[in-house]
């Protein structure tokens, strides 16, 4: 058996890169507070960095005031900021790096000054070409500020730019270049443009609000804000944004679909459970993912329990299914943010049980099911199991909403490389022995598109048949040299 280290323990959980929000508010009123709203509704997306950047349609064209940093919404942005923030259209972001450092220059919205104006973006996914893209342009004369490839989308738009009619054209020309994962918002002085990637990898959708329109990863954020939902972009879709022409989808600068593949983990981990994708139900799918492993992997206990807070539905889910009782038996610390300080190698603290504590009069003298959505080096999975064990559950057996990782992920999920896989190369008892359950089981590969209704997506990193041939070159790490 090979040995598993587990002596320091690692954030485990999957990280996916950004959650991106767009307004643009025809009665002119300001819009930076509403982003900050909409931000805070998709911090669970990105809690690295973040920024707003707004213009004034009816001022000077081309002015754009902008501010982000480092750290959560409501760390970044005080009171005093967001009213120097006048503009009545602006775009929004917050980040999680998973290419390019993680430092305020890589923060986003970019805002780009160039000879047609300015264009403020905010990107959601990650281009498995952007490194050619990148020295492209840097032989062209193209001086980066960032190491993030969404400057690389930025620089190709405003070179398109010089030679299109309109930004919208522009944005349909840059995309013909583009490979891989992205949702876009590109706020141009009288316009916002949404765009999502032929495969639609990545969410997006339209809301309304009054005189207002809206652009946003998740529909979480739309009802934050008092909006009504009004559809999701379209995979290869383009929209326009504008008073005269309110939402206008131009066929004619649309990508064709290629092969639909939406990230299966929106559904299982990454979205909050009130969103909803392409007309599925995060909640929904999470509850089914649940019921079909009671169906697939069923087990006696006294107690169904989920690791919170994605791993609740679906424990929830196995619970209806089984008749097995669901309850609480985890302690949440909601206060440990970005800037929580991971105890050293010498301290007894363990950094699991700062933000996760084990209920004992919840398992004590209990035969315990534990949901989680995944398991990723198996660390964490060890810890939490161990940790039930001494709040003196008697059996703990695990279950997880999602396949086995075996591959690493290139479209914009923190997928590490397969030799940091607890699952790679090894069969599912030996994965149960380097946790310490009692038992152990995965959600069927063939049961994903039963969770969400049927929808094209991608399963990568299950099986390493991935919609698009991956990089020659990891673009999973830092761009710089």
């Amino acid at each position: 058996m090979k040995e598993f280290v587990h002596e320091q323990y690692e954030e485990e959980k999957l990280k996916e890169e950004c959650g991106v929000f767009g307004i643009y508010d025809f009665d002119s009123s300001d819009v930076a507070s509403t982003i900050y709203y909409g931000l805070f509704a998709l911090q669970h997306r990105g809690q690295e960095s973040c920024g707003i950047a707004v213009s004034d349609t009816r001022g000077p064209k081309g002015v754009v005031k902008s501010y982000k940093g480092m750290g959560l919404v409501n760390e970044v942005f005080t009171p005093e900021l967001l009213e120097g923030l006048k503009g009545d259209i602006g775009v929004g972001h917050v980040r999680y790096s998973t290419a390019g450092s993680s430092t305020r220059e890589n923060a986003q919205p970019l805002v780009l000054n160039y000879i047609k104006g300015t264009l403020g973006l905010a990107h959601n996914g990650n281009l498995i070409n952007a490194p050619e893209l990148r020295r492209e342009l840097e032989y062209g004369g193209a001086i980066f500020q960032t190491t993030i490839d969404s400057e690389v989308i930025a620089y190709h738009i405003a070179r398109e730019r010089v030679h299109t009619g309109t930004v919208e054209e522009a944005v349909s020309r840059a995309m013909y270049k583009l490979k891989g994962a992205y949702s876009l918002i590109v706020m141009s002085p009288r316009k916002l443009i949404g765009a999502r990637d032929p495969y639609g990898f990545r969410p997006l959708c339209i809301g309304k609000r009054d005189h207002a329109y809206i652009l946003a990863s998740e529909t979480c954020a739309l009802e934050t804000i008092g909006a009504e939902f009004v559809r999701d972009v379209e995979p290869g879709e383009i929209v326009t944004i504008t008073p005269t022409g309110g939402v206008i989808s131009d066929k004619t600068h649309c990508l064709p679909k290629e092969k639909e593949a939406r990230c299966i983990f929106e559904y299982i981990y990454f979205a909050r459970p009130d969103s909803h994708f392409d007309g599925v139900s995060v909640y929904r799918s999470r509850i089914l993912a649940g019921k079909f492993l009671a169906m697939d992997s069923p087990v006696e206990a006294d107690l169904v329990v989920g690791v919170p807070e994605s791993g609740n539905a679906a424990a929830l889910g196995y619970s209806l299914q089984s008749a097995i009782p669901y309850g609480t038996a985890f302690v949440k610390n909601s206060y440990v943010g970005r800037t929580f300080i991971k105890p050293g190698q010498s301290s007894r603290e363990s950094s699991v049980r700062v933000k996760l504590n084990a209920l004992r009069e919840a398992v004590e003298g209990k035969r315990v099911i534990m949901i989680d959505d995944s398991i990723v080096r198996g660390t964490t999975s060890n810890r939490i199991v161990r940790m039930l064990r001494d709040a003196g559950a008697t059996e703990v057996h695990m279950r997880v909403s999602s396949p086995p990782f075996l591959y690493p992920c290139y479209f914009g999920t923190d997928v590490p490389a397969q030799e940091q896989l607890i699952a790679y190369n090894r069969p599912i008892e030996e994965i149960r022995q380097l946790i310490g359950a009692d038992s152990l089981g995965y959600l069927k590969i063939e049961r994903l598109g039963e969770i969400i209704g049927g929808l094209p997506h991608c399963t990568g990193c299950f099986t390493g048949n991935y919609p698009l041939d991956p990089p020659r070159e990891d673009i999973r790490g830092d761009f710089e040299r």
